[in-house]
């Protein structure tokens, strides 16, 4: 089967703009294409991961990706789905960002004898001569048309800079670049990035005469139509220090019924016949696809043995097997305990399980906390030392789990 057609099975295309010659340029030759990162912090993101794999795939049957960073764009910051301007970033946390990008791609790209290419916009933009980029490029682009693109809409109704109104011009002339200097046919993105991915194909033929052609995928979403990816933490990084391997796994663990077959289609290289038989699984029986999908991606993410504790730490929750050391865990010291106490309010707030003690204290009130198994109902309920010797597990709600010790 063609890279294209494992695309439609596995339900990844948005649109494209000629889908007959994409196709075709697919199956008759080895593309150069690119995706575009832009490096608004310091790890990626669920967000990522998926066009990360997109360039896997195509990686795997014999494409060379070029994953081109923003060192110029994100200067700007792109304002598609967004109503507010993007918080401006220094040069210097940019670059810092996208050494943290590189760091964390290397793990699903193969870079070694040019099979695939990390490069940083900021190389050609940051260097551009204003008037002759406008002379160059800007007489391409009509603001009529533009100001009719999805990627602006939103922000129109909030108030759109010049600034950001730029950044369709400088993702064109990335995607031109990259063509006349790399041979790169082909851009790839979210659906949100349609408007830019079309401005760069018109330029490429307004310019250079050239074909080039751009094709988006689906976004990430629940069936709610939410995107998929965040947590009452926040986002779910790939960065183990700011989402731990356990926490990613849980995440995938968690999902729910609808959505779990749709995330191996799109997310993992696990065989579509296996996908297959889990779609014939309902209620209980999905729990299977579920913690395929969990250690399938957190083995991607961070490496088969942070997988396989994951894994076992889950199972020790619901089980008398497996193992609860991996479980997340926070150390209590003496500083913690008032007259040799503390209360299981100040130890939701210390391990973060809450974002403030009022958020803690509607949960016991609603019987949503135990502790050691027990359900907590008391918002004044506090535990000594000798209460934390083994198995001192808060579970808050039904799915989140966290293990406290004392030095």
């Amino acid at each position: 089967m063609g890279i294209y057609n494992e695309f439609i099975e596995r339900g990844l295309i948005a649109q494209a703009t000629d889908e007959e010659a994409v196709a075709k340029l697919l199956e008759n030759e080895k593309v150069t294409f690119y995706i575009g990162f832009d490096p608004t912090a310091d790890s990626l993101h669920v967000g990522h991961f998926m066009q990360m794999m997109i360039m896997a795939r195509m990686q795997r049957a014999g494409h060379r990706p070029i994953a081109l960073f923003g060192g110029g764009t994100g200067m700007i910051g792109d304002p598609s789905g967004k109503s507010d301007m993007r918080k401006m970033l220094t040069k210097e946390t940019i670059a810092h960002n996208i050494d943290c990008f590189r760091k964390q791609m290397s793990k699903f790209i193969d870079t070694s004898d040019g099979k695939a290419l990390f490069l940083n916009n900021g190389d050609w933009l940051l260097d551009l001569n204003y008037i002759d980029f406008m002379r160059e490029v800007g007489v391409h682009f009509s603001v009529n048309r533009m100001l009719t693109a999805e990627c602006y809409k939103k922000r129109l109704e909030t108030g759109l800079t010049f600034l950001e109104f730029n950044y369709m011009l400088m993702q064109s002339y990335d995607f031109y670049k990259l063509n006349q200097d790399y041979g790169c046919k082909l851009e790839f993105g979210g659906d949100d990035q349609w408007s830019n991915i079309i401005g760069g194909v018109e330029l490429i033929r307004r310019k250079a005469g050239k074909e080039a052609y751009g094709m988006t995928f689906q976004l990430l979403t629940n069936s709610e139509g939410k995107k998929m990816g965040k947590t009452e933490k926040g986002a779910v990084w790939l960065d183990p220090e700011k989402t731990s391997p356990y926490d990613f796994f849980q995440y995938w663990r968690n999902v729910g019924d609808a959505d779990v077959v749709k995330c191996l289609k799109m997310l993992t290289f696990v065989p579509m016949d296996q996908i297959r038989e889990y779609e014939k699984a309902e209620g209980s029986a999905l729990n299977a696809a579920k913690e395929t999908l969990a250690f399938e991606l957190t083995k991607l993410v961070h490496g088969e043995s942070e997988a396989q504790k994951a894994l076992d730490a889950a199972r020790a929750l619901f089980s008398a097997q497996g193992d609860a050391e991996h479980m997340p865990t926070t150390e209590l010291s003496a500083d913690d305990f008032t007259d040799g106490r503390i209360t299981l309010i100040d130890m939701m707030v210390k391990a973060k399980l809450t974002a403030s003690k009022g958020e803690a204290r509607r949960l016991i009130q609603q019987n949503g906390v135990t502790f050691k198994g027990e359900t907590v109902s008391d918002i004044a309920a506090s535990f000594t030392v000798a209460d934390f010797s083994e198995d001192a597990v808060v579970r808050k709600g039904k799915k989140v789990f966290h293990r406290f010790t004392v030095k």
